[in-house]
């Protein structure tokens, strides 16, 4: 199914404690230690959001020689759309998949130990879905008015620390 693995990334405030080396170099040595060839495995660490994750990880590929005509981008749940909408901006031309881990909402909570932080990251993500295409970062994608009416209640309910401060939509 997947005849090359490329990890991507540094870390991130919530990956920083458990992932001192960076998720990268951590997701490999998983993939490693699980039996997947080493040789099979590329590593990008330097990629701290998500277009370098795909802008790195393609050149890294190009770099290899690796001709690429479709990807599979792992991400968080509530990463596929950007992933997905960032890729389909950066890479033209090649087939884009997005998945993630199914999970509940209270089992992502648990896995990061703050729902408040979740509750913030999920506002700044949705921002993002509305801003970055704006910004050339990323293809539009609709939105439905009550997901948008939503992050506006939050936004007003002070879920605000994952925003970007400029081009943002006020709320």
């Amino acid at each position: 199914m997947a005849p090359l693995l490329l990890f991507t990334g540094a870390t991130s405030p919530t990956t920083r404690e458990r992932m001192p080396r960076g998720e990268a170099v951590h997701y490999r040595e998983r993939a490693v230690e699980l039996g997947v060839p080493s040789s099979d495995v590329l590593v990008e660490p330097r990629a701290r959001n998500t277009g370098e994750n795909i802008r790195f990880s393609r050149e890294l590929l190009e770099e290899a020689g690796v001709e690429v005509s479709s990807v599979l981008l792992i991400s968080k749940p509530y990463e596929e759309r950007r992933a997905y909408a960032t890729a389909r901006k950066l890479w033209p031309g090649v087939e884009v998949v997005s998945a993630s881990s199914p999970m509940t909402l209270d089992e992502y909570v648990d896995s990061i130990g703050d729902a408040r932080l979740v509750i913030d990251m999920l506002v700044g993500a949705l921002q993002r879905l509305m801003v970055y295409p704006e910004q050339g970062f990323m293809i539009s994608q609709p939105l439905p008015a009550d997901v948008v009416a939503a992050y506006e209640r939050l936004c007003q309910a002070g879920f605000t620390s994952r925003l970007l401060t400029t081009g943002a939509p006020s709320a």
